[in-house]
């Protein structure tokens, strides 16, 4: 099993169920993270007067392309998804390749619930509750071999269930990839749920990876893949358009999209008028995983 935060909540802090799920009376640094109960040191927010963005917020303004480019299209299209039955292949440098279904995943796991801030590469961002299991644990079960350095993700591919993908946005399927370590990493989850419900097909059906200190697009969703390799793995933004989107895409305040500045963010759900607020280092979460870029130009491995 995978090295966990103990948290410093006990159930004296936590929040009763139904003031959890009434969104305006809910902070997330404070009654949301005791609401979490079993919630680590690195999923608290910093900033008291943060909400969590409601479910109608999170589950209606996204990015899918597979679905469509526009921020409803999910919503509008996502339902030909078919989520069930749904497998995932697990191949490369493991000890134990297969594919895996999910009920067969998710039966060797431990869901917990992890409240973390979502930052767009476009500067918007949301607080979001997930539920979900650390990566760490599935790579564990699987074995991964020596020298393996990366790990490689990829989207599901259905034309026929995904519209999007009859337009030429990117070379498709989509991919994505992490470095071993940032994969292990405590914070880095597979995520299943939203707000304690099964995560909606816009959202990433049936499962989805969330690495709450990288910009959104790096936290791939309705994952049928995974491959363990040597070799820094194909990542479709960055292939793409690597000068706007580098394979890190740590968030960083200070390296700009060549098309706009990193510096502030637009909260999803604070109205047309609402204040940007400042974006933090690694999206708040520099404490925890600074140590992973120790010694690296961030600003040329961006």
């Amino acid at each position: 099993m995978a090295r966990r935060y103990t948290s410093d909540l006990t159930w004296d802090d936590v929040t009763p169920k139904a003031l959890f799920l009434n969104r305006r009376q809910i902070m997330a640094g404070g009654g949301a993270l005791a609401a979490s109960g079993m919630m680590g040191r690195a999923a608290h927010a910093q900033d008291n007067d943060l909400q969590l963005n409601s479910w109608e917020e999170i589950t209606t303004y996204n990015n899918y392309y597979e679905f469509g480019t526009r921020k409803n299209d999910p919503v509008e299209n996502a339902h030909m998804l078919t989520t069930q039955p749904w497998s995932i292949e697990i191949d490369g440098m493991v000890e134990n390749p297969g594919t895996y279904s999910l009920e067969d995943i998710l039966s060797e796991v431990e869901i917990e619930e992890r409240i973390y801030r979502l930052r767009c590469v476009e500067a918007w961002s949301m607080v979001v509750p997930w539920n979900g299991f650390e990566l760490a644990d599935l790579l564990t079960r699987v074995g991964v071999q020596d020298g393996a350095r990366y790990v490689a993700f990829q989207t599901a591919n259905r034309p026929e269930e995904m519209p999007g993908l009859r337009v030429p946005v990117l070379d498709w399927p989509y991919r994505e990839g992490l470095r071993l370590d940032e994969a292990m990493h405590p914070l880095t989850i597979m995520a299943t749920g939203i707000y304690g419900e099964p995560i909606p097909n816009q959202n990433g059906a049936p499962i989805r990876l969330v690495v709450p200190w990288k910009y959104g697009f790096k936290s791939i969703k309705s994952i049928v893949r995974i491959t363990l390799t040597d070799e820094q793995p194909y990542a479709s933004w960055n292939a793409s358009q690597p000068r706007e989107y580098g394979f890190y895409s740590n968030v960083n305040p200070n390296v700009d999209h060549p098309r706009w500045s990193q510096a502030t963010e637009r909260r999803v759900g604070g109205g047309l008028f609402a204040r940007r607020i400042p974006t933090l280092m690694f999206n708040g979460y520099e404490e925890e995983v600074a140590s992973l870029y120790e010694g690296m130009d961030l600003a040329e491995y961006f």
